[in-house]
């Protein structure tokens, strides 16, 4: 259990930092569009880019590892939510595993705790 926590933890810590570094590369079509089927403009995606790179910080540490899980949590759910308010279910649907990986990581707890 606990190769899995910290390989979750890697992992999930690597795309926030991934997901938010790209949210301030300019040029990428393909996040542009999917932000305006989301309904977001250009001047959120600085902010969402923000809180992503900060999450992906605050999981190594344990003193914010929940904190940092609840924020992936709440931003996968805002965008499922803004997804299937613009009538995209597919992509709600594949935003189901990414919500998975910090609620099992809460459950699992922080892995170097000692």
């Amino acid at each position: 259990m606990k190769i899995l926590s910290i390989i979750l933890l890697l992992v999930s810590a690597f795309l926030g930092l991934k997901h938010g570094w790209d949210a301030f590369q300019p040029g990428n079509a393909e996040q542009a569009k999917m932000m305006a089927t989301l309904g977001i403009s250009k001047a959120a995606l600085p902010v969402f880019g923000v809180v992503s790179i900060l999450a992906g910080l605050m999981l190594l540490f344990p003193q914010t590892f929940f904190i940092a899980n609840l924020l992936n949590a709440v931003s996968i759910v805002l965008i499922m939510a803004l997804a299937l308010r613009a009538g995209d279910v597919k992509m709600a649907l594949l935003e189901i595993p990414f919500l998975a990986i910090p609620l099992l990581l809460i459950w699992l707890k922080y892995p170097f705790k000692f």
